[in-house]
């Protein structure tokens, strides 16, 4: 099992390996629009664990341009062990 933890509440959310992590992001309070990775409303910053996640999607890449410390919450899916994000 993953796990998700959002650092500004402290709140954990456990995951199957591999899951996406869009409805718990959501449910956390981060805003969702287009849930397709054009909008970039769902823009959440990944303080630990970016290597915990899948790679990033060619929507990620065409958003954010430099693929640093910054993913979109409806495109990446949780590989395992534990990611920490900020919202």
């Amino acid at each position: 099992m993953a796990k998700l933890i959002f650092a500004d509440t402290g709140e954990e959310q456990e995951l199957e390996d591999g899951s996406p992590i869009a409805e718990q992001c959501e449910e956390a309070g981060v805003p969702f629009a287009c849930t397709e990775g054009i909008c970039g409303t769902c823009v959440i910053e990944i303080a630990e664990g970016m290597e915990n996640l899948s790679e990033f999607t060619q929507e990620e890449e065409d958003f954010l341009g430099e693929l640093d410390n910054e993913r979109l919450g409806c495109q990446c899916k949780i590989k395992s062990g534990s990611v920490k994000i900020i919202f």
